[in-house]
């Protein structure tokens, strides 16, 4: 019984550190699997941050979010847009042109604050906070611009009927449609696979099908279509507001600054005041050219045409079924309630999109490594 008694608290010992261990090993399992969990609860939260063009690449080729949840459709969309915020945001391919427009208008600003604004003036800084919200307005429509969906209209994979026509020429599919009387033509598009509806067209930049499509603005870096013109030209609007302002005081200033200099002409201004030289001449040709744009699309909202529809002469032939008249159009083109978007990006991707995605993923790998 003694020798009993003296090994039953060795093999209690052991017990105990076996427990321990146990339950050490337990801890470090829960700790990591809470590690684990902060790190998916932050990267669900956060992986809306990362532009689409970054994402991950998943073994399959397709890209993939950075957590399990289902693919949803601007990760496999086939245009060549760029979304951001989870696919809320979307922007066109090449941002260059949004990013220089903004610089433009936010240097502009600061050579006028800096520059050109004289504290001897009368309001000076009444000059300077109008100046100010001028160009805040400016940016703020510029982004609202570039990052809208301008109306880009679903891909389809179905075929397309067998009665549509065939030219023998060019070989495109189209169909004659019926809209106020005029017959007109609607083709049929080869990448989107699917009839564009009347008055949109494909961008190649983009790579999309977009209603009303106007053109594709390279200084926005995004197409003009139906669900962003109205801002498009609230922006040329603001910006030649914000331009005129900044001509007229900086012309106030050489003025001044020509009549105070004993003799010193232009060139001595030039080489005392560079900043506000190249000011005075930058906002004069943006008024020149931001008048005429201005001018040219308030006549296109007068006849309900678009740029590209006035570019390929659609109404040569026959007369513009959706002109009502001047106020009607104006109405329309400025008051009228825009559509939803048709495409929503946001939605879990169905298969047929996510097939083709992969396939087109597959044949520009396979051109690349090719050097096709």
């Amino acid at each position: 019984m003694d020798s009993v008694d003296q090994e039953n608290p060795i093999q209690g010992r052991r017990q105990q550190v076996h427990h321990g261990s146990t339950e050490q090993c337990v801890g470090n399992d829960s700790s990591s699997s809470a590690i684990r969990r902060l790190k998916s609860a932050v990267t669900r939260n956060c992986r809306f941050l990362i532009p689409s063009c970054f994402r991950r690449p998943s073994s399959s080729g397709l890209p993939i979010s950075l957590s399990p949840p289902a693919i949803t459709v601007y990760q496999v969309w086939p245009g060549k847009n760029v979304f951001f915020l989870d696919g809320r945001v979307i922007c066109g391919p090449d941002p260059r042109g949004l990013i220089l427009t903004a610089i433009a208008v936010l240097l502009s600003e600061r050579i006028l604050l800096a520059d050109v604004v004289d504290p001897s003036w009368k309001h000076p800084v009444l000059i300077a906070v109008f100046s100010i919200a001028l160009a805040a307005a400016v940016i703020a429509t510029l982004l609202l611009t570039a990052t809208r969906d301008p109306g880009i209209v679903p891909r389809s994979r179905t075929s397309p009927p067998l009665e549509a026509d065939t030219s023998a020429g060019t070989g495109t599919r189209s169909r004659r449609i019926v809209i106020d009387g005029v017959e007109m033509e609607q083709k049929y598009c080869r990448i989107c696979e699917n009839f564009r509806p009347p008055r949109s067209s494909h961008c190649a930049i983009c790579d999309n099908c977009v209603n009303k499509f106007d053109h594709h603005c390279h200084w926005i870096g995004q197409c003009i279509g139906l669900r962003n013109y109205r801002l498009y030209l609230l922006l040329i609007t603001l910006a030649l507001a914000f331009y005129t302002h900044t001509l007229a005081f900086s012309v106030r200033r050489i003025r001044v600054q020509l009549g105070t200099a004993a003799g010193a002409g232009l060139l001595g201004l030039l080489r005392s005041w560079p900043e506000m030289v190249a000011l005075a001449a930058f906002s004069s040709m943006a008024v020149w050219l931001l008048a005429c744009l201005l001018v040219y699309h308030v006549f296109l909202a007068t006849k309900n045409q678009t740029s590209h529809e006035t570019h390929k002469g659609q109404y040569r032939s026959s007369h513009n079924p959706y002109d009502r008249g001047v106020l009607r159009n104006f109405r329309e083109c400025l008051f009228e309630k825009l559509p939803p978007p048709r495409v929503d990006f946001r939605a879990v991707a169905q298969p047929n999109l996510i097939g083709s995605a992969a396939t087109t993923l597959a044949f520009s790998q396979f051109t690349i490594h090719s050097g096709g």
